[in-house]
């Protein structure tokens, strides 16, 4: 049976404390944080929305980052679904005239989405 890599162990870890730096403050105060980042509009739901599901996500990864190999091949679809997902929203956001902050965000998850398709492609070999 194959065994979960202690890099992909790791690679959980940072993703949790990633989502917590970015999806507490969006959660808690977008109003604060948002213009800092070259948002001028703000929709307080639909960041808190984003925050939320950074959180989400995050704390899975961090709770789950001992368990067994099928757990992490459950979460590592959800991670490839949600990167890609966010590749595109960003993409297309960006291309409609969106803050430059969203080139970090999509560089973020870029970086991340690459992670995580080399694990998926590796634990399914």
């Amino acid at each position: 049976m194959k065994e979960v890599p202690n890099s992909l162990r790791t690679w959980f870890v940072i993703h949790f404390v990633v989502d917590m730096l970015v999806g507490i403050p969006l959660l808690f105060i977008p109003e604060l944080v948002m213009p800092l980042l070259g948002w001028d509009m703000i929709d307080p739901i639909a960041s808190r929305v984003v925050g939320a599901a950074l959180m989400g996500i995050g704390i899975e990864s961090y709770l789950g980052r001992n368990s067994r190999i099928e757990v992490f091949r459950a979460m590592l679809n959800l991670k490839v679904i949600w990167s890609s997902s966010a590749i595109l929203g960003i993409g297309l956001g960006i291309w409609q005239g969106g803050a430059s902050a969203g080139w970090l965000f999509l560089g973020i998850f870029v970086i991340f989405w690459f992670v995580w398709i080399y694990y998926w492609r590796k634990l399914r070999e």
